[in-house]
């Protein structure tokens, strides 16, 4: 008999779209019960466990599928933390932002770990997990820089969106500082230009709270 969380339907289309993986490269897990045998996709198995994976870059449809999940998982316990594993070369900054404020906004802790990289959006999520809580892999990354953005078009028009890149720029970094501890001026200084850190640095920086080799 094969089981799918009630997710999956919105996840696969995450992977199709956002991915282009075929339905035969999603590993299957089967587990034996007194009902028999039951075979889940990896993704729901995982999400069984509290586990979301963000491993693409973050747009509106990966936004919603992570979202969506979040708050089924917090409807369905919530005492217990969730945990949001993340390897992103980052991607909207309101997507990302409408992932942020989720993570803040439901009860359940959300503890963030960083495999391979979190980079631009995928290095905010990261330190936006539960203080105490954020973690990176011995041999991972993390890369944080200010917003990107282009504009064409009339001048006003470009003179409007500009503003609003650096309204955001402004946001993300005062959000930053508050969750790393760093002054807000070293914030701005840093994130100038694209700054690549290691697990450990980005530990003294106060983007994780401690490198982890096991569970």
């Amino acid at each position: 008999m094969r089981k799918q969380h009630p997710a999956y339907p919105l996840f696969m289309k995450v992977i199709r779209r956002d991915s282009h993986l075929d339905m035969n490269f999603v590993p299957m897990v089967i587990e034996q019960s007194n009902r028999g045998e039951r075979a889940y996709d990896i993704y729901s198995r995982l999400l069984k466990d509290r586990i979301i994976f963000l491993g693409t870059g973050v747009n509106d449809v990966v936004a919603n599928s992570i979202i969506a999940q979040m708050l089924f998982l917090a409807a369905d316990d919530p005492e217990k933390d969730i945990s949001l594993y993340i390897n992103s070369p980052g991607g909207s900054i309101t997507a990302g932002m409408a992932i942020y404020d989720t993570m803040q906004f439901i009860k359940p802790d959300v503890s963030t770990i960083c495999v391979g990289m979190a980079a631009s959006m995928g290095a905010f999520l990261l330190t936006a997990g539960a203080k105490g809580k954020r973690y990176a892999l011995p041999n991972s990354e993390v890369m944080i820089h200010q917003p990107l953005g282009g504009a064409e078009g009339q001048a006003s028009d470009i003179e409007i969106r500009a503003r609003r890149i650096l309204k955001m720029r402004d946001k993300l970094n005062a959000i930053l500082s508050e969750r790393t501890g760093q002054p807000l001026e070293r914030i701005e200084k840093d994130t100038d230009r694209d700054n690549f850190m290691s697990a450990e640095e980005a530990t003294a920086y106060g983007l994780v709270d401690k490198v982890i080799e096991k569970l």
